[in-house]
């Protein structure tokens, strides 16, 4: 890898979980088991990717830190309340989620579902809540690329179409579609999250660059996402092994077989990181992190 990526992910985690920390209500606020629930699902777990893209961005963009804690929070606590809801039994029925027992598990399917509502919640009011860190056009625009990130052109569209297609055949640009919606969008909002924090306009050639590499390396995430479905370890990945496929959900593997899925990934892998060729050794971070999202093992 082009880029010590592991140490960045563990400062950018590191960092993530003080501004998560901060931003969530204390466990014995009144109501105490729902706070307790969103704190559960929210922290001590997981690789913090979404939030180390926001502040891979603004690093490449030479943004100071403190700029980017909000926005990496509020994505980060969209991802959380998106993988309750998806860990539902009306949705994917999952009963593991980062080595642990998900939240309808450990705290009851309604009280899971409220944790879910009061996290996408939470988020919006991190964002709008930090007042004067940047201009108000530009705090407007993280603010509706998050909503749209996570809305019916998003991750609730994306489910939708993935909890239909179960046991169907999706051609390959329709599984494309579902998986840019449920995955790539928040993905791309991460990093295009730290740009806008960083001050870069969004008519700016270096916002339409940073589009293309997270909409690339959306895509990469989730083919590789898929192919660990198949090849991994319910003890490396913290969620049960093989559950797409045993509920006949369209992935990858199954479309186009495992070593078509691996050159696609590769091949997003290399647009992503061909979109930042006009920037410098700043955004080396960035190519780190294309890296590690191609080739992880969980």
């Amino acid at each position: 890898m082009p880029f010590p990526v592991l140490d960045f992910l563990a400062e950018a985690a590191e960092r993530a979980e003080r501004a998560l920390q901060v931003s969530l209500p204390a466990a014995e606020q009144l109501p105490e088991r729902l706070h307790q629930a969103m704190r559960y699902s929210v922290l001590g777990g997981g690789k913090r990717l979404r939030p180390a893209l926001v502040y891979a961005a603004g690093k490449a963009l030479n943004a100071p830190p403190e700029l980017l804690d909000p926005p990496a929070a509020a994505v980060e606590i969209i991802h959380a309340y998106s993988l309750i809801h998806d860990d539902l039994p009306a949705m994917d029925n999952d009963e593991l989620r980062r080595g642990k027992p998900t939240c309808h598990i450990a705290f009851g399917e309604a009280e899971a579902i409220l944790a879910g509502d009061a996290l996408q919640a939470l988020a919006f009011e991190v964002l709008a809540s930090a007042s004067g860190l940047w201009p108000a056009k530009a705090q407007l625009a993280m603010l509706r690329l998050l909503a749209s990130a996570c809305g019916s052109r998003g991750m609730a569209g994306g489910q939708a179409i993935d909890l239909a297609a179960v046991g169907q055949t999706l051609t390959l640009n329709e599984l494309e579609r579902m998986h840019r919606y449920k995955t790539g969008e928040l993905i791309r909002a991460s990093v295009l999250l730290g740009a806008l924090a960083a001050g870069v306009p969004e008519s700016s050639q270096e916002y339409a660059a940073l589009d293309r590499y997270g909409r690339e390396l959306g895509f990469a995430f989730q083919i590789h996402d898929d192919i660990l479905d198949v090849l991994g370890t319910t003890e490396v990945l913290g969620k049960p092994q093989g559950s797409d496929l045993a509920r006949g959900k369209p992935t990858y593997p199954a479309l186009v077989g495992i070593e078509e899925s691996r050159r696609l990934t590769q091949q997003h892998l290399a647009a992503a990181i061909d979109a930042l060729a006009e920037f410098d050794h700043q955004a080396d971070t960035l190519r780190g992190l294309a890296h590690y999202v191609a080739e992880r093992e969980s």
